[in-house]
């Protein structure tokens, strides 16, 4: 290590008490992170791409430093797809150094990976305060049966009004309006749900009106649109 004249002729003062830093919240403890494997928890986070044409919602669950867990969650960018594949096997099984330092191929991700590593190292997970954190797999059980990602997908125009495409529930069908043309429900098909029934056998037309649904006054309408058509 060099040093310039000037530190070389300094004198020597003794540092004082050394108190370590200050504990962060980690799966309901308080631990003084001073190497990477003292880091544990899951947490999400969102990053986007420079121009801003698409997202990723990255969740990560951390045991001991290590990404044992990843979810890739992206919209807007087909060949975000292709990168959330990649990063899916590459996350797991790194520190968060090194995936923090990995190209993960997609602007998104890579910011996505950032804003969860500064949650993590602050002791800003979800799962801060719950003792022993939550079991490998965790994720899964935001996508629900089916294991979807929750998507929301809506159009308007100022002369045509709204229509609705898709929502948490599922790929919106027929949009239900009073005698005004106000919305007051919509009929939607649970695609995982569906999916899984064709995957058993069941006949396609068949898995679809078993995954369908309705939410709000939909039987009450006075009028049925189909969204995509009218």
């Amino acid at each position: 290590m060099l040093y310039s004249t000037e530190v070389k002729n300094m004198c020597s003062i003794k540092k004082g008490a050394y108190h370590g830093p200050a504990p962060i919240p980690e799966e309901g403890k308080w631990v003084q992170a001073k190497e990477i494997k003292d880091i544990n928890g899951l947490t999400h986070g969102i990053g986007w791409c420079a121009p801003q044409q698409g997202a990723c919602k990255l969740t990560l669950n951390v045991k001991d430093g290590i990404i044992e867990e990843a979810l890739v969650e992206t919209i807007g960018c087909s060949g975000m797809t292709h990168s959330a594949a990649m990063a899916s096997e590459i996350l797991p099984g790194k520190t968060l150094l090194e995936a923090l330092n990995t190209d993960l191929v997609c602007d998104a991700i890579n910011v996505a990976m950032r804003e969860l590593f500064l949650q993590i190292v602050y002791g800003r997970t979800q799962t801060a305060f719950s003792e022993g954190g939550l079991p490998i797999g965790a994720s899964l059980d935001d996508l629900g049966k089916g294991m979807r990602s929750q998507i929301g997908t809506m159009f308007g125009t100022n002369k045509k009004g709204t229509r609705y495409l898709e929502l948490t529930e599922g790929y919106v069908t027929r949009m239900a309006l009073d005698e005004e043309k106000q919305v007051i429900g919509y009929e939607f098909i649970h695609l995982g749900k569906m999916m899984e029934a064709i995957k058993k056998g069941m006949e396609p037309a068949e898995a679809m009106e078993k995954a369908k649904g309705h939410y709000g006054r939909f039987e009450e309408a006075y009028s049925y649109i189909d969204p995509r058509e009218q």
